[in-house]
């Protein structure tokens, strides 16, 4: 029975025991079973490996260090992999984030595959996961490169969520540009402002954050392969990476390079470092904003109230008709999420031990998660949050009628010293602050309707709507 279902097969270490259909070599089997803990190696990682060792296959034929043979399987059975679904190629691919820091067996679990399904392919050729598919590679380099790869991957499927969210601002921006409202500073009353220009804020915001994201972007284009081992470059045939770069700059879009030092790109994660850096700002700035508009929608009766916002689902198991911000709360969770994922990447880029950093898996799984959690929480508050919020203009009137801080517009005319005696004497007698103002002698009812003008406090004339 044991026959049937096992194969053996050994490495430099000795024999080992593999499921007897499975694609994967020694090396692969050993890290399945040494390592069993915590999430799976992201499939965008070993998707970004075959094509960087398909790429390297046929760098290497054209630069004479591979025969054209070997080099056309290796090509045939990485197209084979990258047909796949994401679940048909999981089966082959079954190793863990937290295995060597290096990722040393996840790119061993890559050459394994493609070689063993090479030879089934082109049967003869006897294609060897190290000498064949890894020539002219570690993986000191080539794991680097991949986490740059699906870095960039990762941003390129962010980038037009933020733009979205964007979008669906500025529609409220211009719908309610002229709506004033109580504005508030240190949670306390404040002069009014109109909802268009509170929400041109976050609109600012967060283009400042997509072209933060943008600026920084091309330093993940620098490409650690051709470094090998540690930098030097040792068994990689002149020219190799040079041609590599090229056919992964056509199959993703972007101008990788290669010209860069390798001593840095395999003790240094720089360029993932920075980069979080900015999607940590992004998360912060998306706080603010669902918090912002989940507090501003707070009530209906007993709160804020000066904002509707959909409902999506019902908000609670035993409270009838209840509506929750529950879009805001996803993305305040997900900020949760990428900011202990900065605090993570941070640590592991600061562990580069000599010639090679040796957190490498982790901190690209957290990388990702950071994209992937953003990109889906953005994209649900911009279309189940933000395109169906409307205004209580009520409420706004009601609360923006009663604020005591529109005194600021009679400081110009009769101090600030007298303007805050009116407003004292308003909220300490329970009255209108017209009417603590009419009283005080001050200021005129014509003199006090003609300064207290509410849109014109705004200087909505000299605000720029955001396009």
């Amino acid at each position: 029975m044991e026959e049937q279902e096992f194969r053996i097969e050994s490495d430099t270490i000795g024999p080992v025991k593999i499921p007897k259909e499975a694609l994967w070599g020694p090396q692969t089997e050993r890290s399945r079973n040494n390592f069993p803990s915590g999430e799976l190696m992201p499939l965008a990682i070993i998707r970004a490996f075959l094509h960087l060792k398909k790429a390297a296959a046929e760098s290497n034929v054209e630069v004479g260090d591979e025969p054209k043979e070997k080099g056309e399987a290796i090509e045939d059975a990485i197209d084979h992999l990258l047909a796949l679904s994401d679940d048909e190629l999981r089966k082959d691919f079954p190793l863990h984030v937290l295995q060597t820091g290096s990722g040393t067996q996840s790119n061993m679990n890559v050459n394994e595959v493609v070689a063993n399904l090479a030879n089934k392919l082109h049967p003869g050729l006897n294609i060897l996961p190290n000498d064949d598919v890894n020539r002219g590679q570690s993986s000191n380099d080539t794991y680097p490169t991949a986490m740059n790869i699906v870095a960039v991957e990762a941003l390129d499927k962010l980038e037009p969520a933020i733009k979205h969210l964007i979008d669906e601002l500025v529609i409220k921006e211009k719908m309610y540009w002229k709506t004033v409202k109580v504005g508030r500073t240190h949670l306390q009353d404040a002069t009014p402002l109109t909802f268009g220009q509170e929400l041109s804020g976050y609109i600012s915001a967060l283009k400042h954050d997509l072209e933060y994201i943008q600026t920084l972007k091309p330093t993940l284009y620098e490409l650690a392969i051709g470094g090998t081992a540690v930098g030097t470059g040792l068994n990689a045939a002149p020219g190799m990476t040079e041609k590599i770069a090229g056919k992964l700059s056509k199959v993703y879009g972007h101008e990788f390079k290669v010209d860069t030092n390798k001593f840095w790109g395999l003790a240094h994660h720089s360029g993932i470092n920075v980069v979080h850096g900015a999607l940590k700002t992004l998360a912060s700035d998306m706080f603010k904003i669902a918090q912002d508009i989940r507090f501003l929608a707070s009530g209906p009766r007993a709160g804020y109230g000066e904002l509707n916002i959909p409902a999506n689902e019902p908000g609670s198991s035993i409270m009838p008709g209840k509506v929750n911000p529950t879009q805001a709360e996803a993305v305040t969770m997900a900020v949760a999420k990428v900011l202990g994922n900065d605090t993570t990447i941070s640590f592991t880029a600061s562990q580069g031990n000599f010639e090679m950093n040796v957190f490498k898996t982790v901190m690209i799984a957290a990388f990702l998660d950071s994209c992937d959690i953003l990109t889906g929480t953005i994209e649900g508050f911009a279309d189940k949050m933000i395109h169906g919020l409307t205004v209580n203009e009520e409420r706004m009137d009601d609360l923006l009628e009663n604020s005591l801080m529109t005194v600021t517009a009679l400081s110009p005319h009769i101090g600030y010293h007298d303007a805050a005696k009116i407003s004292q004497a308003a909220d300490k007698e329970g009255t209108t602050l017209k009417e603590a103002a009419l009283k005080s002698g001050k200021v005129t009812e014509e003199q006090y309707d003609e300064w207290m003008d509410f849109m014109q406090m705004t200087n909505i004339d000299r605000s720029n709507i955001e396009e």
